[in-house]
């Protein structure tokens, strides 16, 4: 045999234990790089969560799961932004400066966009989930000078659409704000507000 065809079979052999490596290589690295992503139960824990607000339309609700708790975002209409003047006398904290908020949490809106209320559903008081009473009037079965918010059914805590606690109401403070960033006009990262919007 010549050294010739010696060479050709041995790159030929090469070069097929080659390929044949690499895809087994390929085949090894997806489903490691897909385990990088993070899991159902680290979303859970604690993982940002995207929402996507593009087709919320004026005076919607939506809700995300985060850390296992319900996130509401509330695109809210110019008339639900003018009620939070008009309740202003009437919360307990308007400014949230007695509970530990993000600081764009502490403006009447309680928001970096007034549009957008992003707030934690979860009542203060002992971890009931409130219910919508977004409408404002008795129609609710609220009182007839109601704004609209959110009423606790457990214990009567009333918020209002900036999820600020009314006076002499036994949750102790406001709906939390969690930390959230905008990523464009329609989505929003919730978990984390270190991102530029």
């Amino acid at each position: 045999m010549s050294d010739q065809k010696i060479n050709s079979e041995r790159r030929n052999l090469i070069l097929a234990t080659s390929a044949a490596g690499g895809v087994a290589m390929a085949a090894t690295a997806v489903p490691f790089v897909a385990s990088l992503a993070p899991s159902e139960r680290a979303k859970a824990a604690g993982a940002p969560v995207v929402a996507d607000i593009g087709k919320l339309a004026p005076g919607e609700k939506m809700v995300v799961k985060w850390r296992g708790k319900p996130v509401w975002i509330l695109r809210r209409t110019p008339e639900m932004l003018a009620s939070l003047e008009k309740v202003a006398e009437k919360v307990s904290d308007p400014a949230s400066e007695k509970s530990e908020q993000p600081e764009y949490a502490r403006n009447t809106a309680r928001a970096i966009k007034d549009e957008y209320l992003v707030v934690v559903g979860i009542c203060t008081h002992l971890g009931c989930s409130p219910s919508d009473k977004i409408k404002p009037g008795a129609g609710e079965g609220m009182s007839a000078d109601w704004q609209g918010g959110f009423l606790c059914p457990c214990h009567g805590s009333q918020f209002d659409l900036a999820g600020r606690v009314f006076k002499a109401m036994p949750a102790p403070t406001n709906l939390e704000i969690p930390p959230h960033t905008y990523l464009s006009d329609t989505s929003i990262l919730i978990g984390e507000d270190s991102k530029e919007a």
